[in-house]
């Protein structure tokens, strides 16, 4: 529903472009209220919903209706989300930031989990990485990674400082991670799924919430002693 058109559309890398013609789509904040209307010249982030039916619109969920409007209609009476974030730059293009639960908001910022992921594995020395958002005083959220190093890396303070200075140049020092944990496996469930919610206990340094969906519970474990070493 937000694509390009072909022949049509002027794209930009990484933007999803515009929405269809037809499709009411804006960007709404926690309470409600448009954020692009009036807005011009400007980008704009927050919560993307839909204001207007389409043609592949679901009108239920058969045998289920409430959970269709638990899901779909809870959080607006107005517009329909789904539960995903995004931004609107200057020019009207739309950006997908990914799940609102996976969106950070670092200083007033909202900074997508999978943003800064790329910036890591973008690194030379960079095999896979998830990113998380942790408690901080100050800004309200601060980014703790979790790094796995390709076969010749060894993890270091060097290493770590040059990998933020990586981030922070791909995409602003807003994103450059204040923690950098290595490890050699990321907490997964047996059909892939990063698990970032435990990451957050990890980081949080709260007890772990339900492991038996792992695939392999002694990562988590492994991580959460890593990490009360380096925080001691």
């Amino acid at each position: 529903m937000i694509s390009p058109l072909p022949g049509i559309t002027t794209t930009k890398p990484g933007s999803a472009t515009q929405p269809f013609p037809g499709v009411g789509a804006t960007i709404y904040n926690e309470e409600g209220e448009d954020r692009l209307a009036g807005v011009k010249n400007k980008e704009v982030g927050g919560l993307l919903v839909l204001t207007k039916p389409w043609p592949s619109m679901l009108r239920g969920i058969w045998g289920d209706p409430d959970r269709f409007k638990k899901t779909y209609w809870s959080k607006f009476d107005d517009a329909y989300f789904a539960g995903d974030g995004a931004k609107v730059d200057a020019e009207g293009y739309y950006w997908l930031l990914g799940r609102v639960d996976d969106i950070m908001l670092v200083s007033g910022h909202n900074i997508s989990t999978m943003e800064v992921e790329s910036a890591l594995v973008d690194h030379h020395a960079v095999a896979e990485a998830a990113v998380i958002g942790r408690t901080h005083d100050v800004k309200g959220q601060a980014i703790a990674a979790f790094v796995i190093l390709r076969g010749a890396g060894h993890p270091s303070e060097e290493l770590e400082l040059e990998i933020k200075k990586h981030v922070a140049a791909k995409i602003g020092a807003l994103a450059r991670p204040d923690d950098i944990f290595f490890t050699a496996e990321l907490p997964k469930t047996r059909s892939g799924k990063i698990m970032r919610r435990l990451l957050r206990d990890v980081a949080e340094g709260r007890a772990l919430g339900d492991t038996t969906t792992l695939a392999d519970p002694a990562v988590v474990s492994s991580l959460k002693e890593q990490y009360e070493d380096k925080e001691g």
